[in-house]
């Protein structure tokens, strides 16, 4: 078993980096090189504008070659819940944008020709519990009457076709939702990015954040540049460091262990038992699990598994075992099958779970995904790059106040606290 990203080991690495230090002036500097970051320097460069990416380790280290490989469409709460925290008409204009930002990636993955396995493959949110159909219906049917009429409801008889477990008791059919290979993503995109005209710089975390008479100076290990505008686009690791130019994100952003691990590649009739419907698959437990086969057959399985902020090989391998206890308690039939990769990485929640962008500290910025962001990063980087460009632009983020966590300064010590509260609302519900 190896302790390392399927999406990373098994994707072409980012070749065109330069490899000269950072140096020049820029119109606008993006800090990051995962979706958001690369999706932004693609519509600037595009637009003709100078921008220049630093990436603290390499293109995709983060989130975005860390997740599940799922595109899932709609939000991560219940619609209904959605609706009573934003008001209807934000909380419309936000599902509607991550139904958006699928077709976006679609449409990058044709015209870059990006090879990346994309397809709609229509997402599964598993009812785990008896208790929970009855409100997982009641938010399908309102989510199905106002926003996505695109969504079925399939009784626990309909699932015989769909998941090889007979540990679920109904599911939301979401069928916009779609897969993909996220390394050949994130790598293609770059690509793209560099192609149009954007410059990348590799492995130059930045050290300083300046303000001078015309813009910014931004010192990195591997040299300084200037721009008159920059883009935040870090996510989970904008606070890693206390001593980090980007510590206005330290209070709002929480960064928390998700973890994943890969089997080997299934045999046609291991498939075929295992998941014969092929889609994104979720479960209706706050502590629950997301899995999906990967284009070679492997079952790709994840969750929280531990409410942990570090991802190192030691917290991969006790969340690696918890997951492989939970993976064989769903689908029972491949309990002994050979784990080949076992990886963790760190998802930027907010306090609400929204996402957030905007404009704070002299930056732009676009984070807080709260682990539903591999879909949505994309279309954001395109937003924020309108932005950069005085484009105006009416977005479902707009005016989203963004207050911090009380007690929060970088590191989330009150994790535990957290999982041992959702682990007792899923034996209560």
């Amino acid at each position: 078993m190896e302790f390392a990203s399927y999406w990373h080991k098994t994707a072409p690495s980012f070749a065109l980096g330069c490899p000269d230090p950072v140096h020049g002036h820029f119109d606008v500097a993006i800090i990051g090189a995962g979706f958001t970051g690369l999706s932004a320097a693609r519509s600037l460069a595009k637009a003709g504008v100078s921008v220049a990416v630093l990436e603290a380790d390499h293109v995709g280290a983060g989130a975005s070659g860390r997740n599940g490989g799922h595109l899932n469409n709609g939000l991560a709460h219940g619609y209904a819940s959605a609706k009573a925290q934003l008001g209807e008409t934000r909380a419309h204009a936000l599902y509607k944008a991550y139904d958006h930002s699928i077709d976006v990636i679609e449409d990058i993955v044709k015209t870059e020709g990006i090879q990346c396995d994309f397809r709609r493959a229509g997402k599964l949110k598993l009812a785990s519990k008896a208790s929970h159909v009855e409100g997982m219906k009641a938010n399908f049917e309102l989510l199905h009457k106002e926003v996505d009429p695109e969504t079925r409801w399939l009784n626990r008889s309909d699932l015989t076709s769909q998941v090889g477990s007979d540990g679920f008791h109904g599911a939301i059919l979401f069928e916009k939702s779609a897969m993909i290979h996220m390394g050949r993503y994130v790598t293609g995109l770059a690509t793209a990015a560099q192609r149009h005209g954007a410059k990348i710089w590799e492995r130059a975390p930045v050290t300083a954040r300046v303000k001078t008479q015309t813009g910014w100076r931004l010192a990195t290990s591997r040299g300084d540049l200037t721009a008159d505008r920059i883009i935040a686009a870090t996510g989970a690791y904008s606070g890693q460091v206390k001593t980090a130019p980007l510590g206005y994100f330290r209070k709002r952003i929480i960064p928390v262990g998700s973890f994943i691990i890969a089997t080997r590649p299934l045999s046609d009739a291991e498939t075929e038992m295992a998941m014969p419907g092929n889609r994104t698959c979720v479960t209706s437990l706050n502590i629950g699990n997301y899995f999906r086969l990967s284009p070679d057959n492997r079952l790709i399985f994840g969750g929280r598994a531990r409410f942990s902020a570090d991802s190192n090989q030691q917290s991969d391998a006790k969340s690696g075992a918890i997951l492989r206890q939970s993976l064989a308690q769903i689908f029972p039939q491949l309990s002994k099958i050979d784990i080949d990769y076992c990886w963790g990485g760190l998802v930027g929640m907010s306090k609400d779970r929204f996402p957030r962008a905007g404009e704070a500290d002299g930056m732009l910025y676009g984070m807080g995904y709260s682990g539903h962001g591999a879909q949505f990063a994309t279309l954001l980087g395109q937003m924020l790059a309108n932005k950069a460009l005085g484009i105006q632009e009416e977005t479902p983020l707009d005016g989203l106040t963004w207050p911090t966590v009380p007690a929060l300064s970088g590191r989330p010590w009150f994790l535990p606290l957290v999982g041992l509260w959702f682990g007792l609302k899923d034996r209560l519900s």
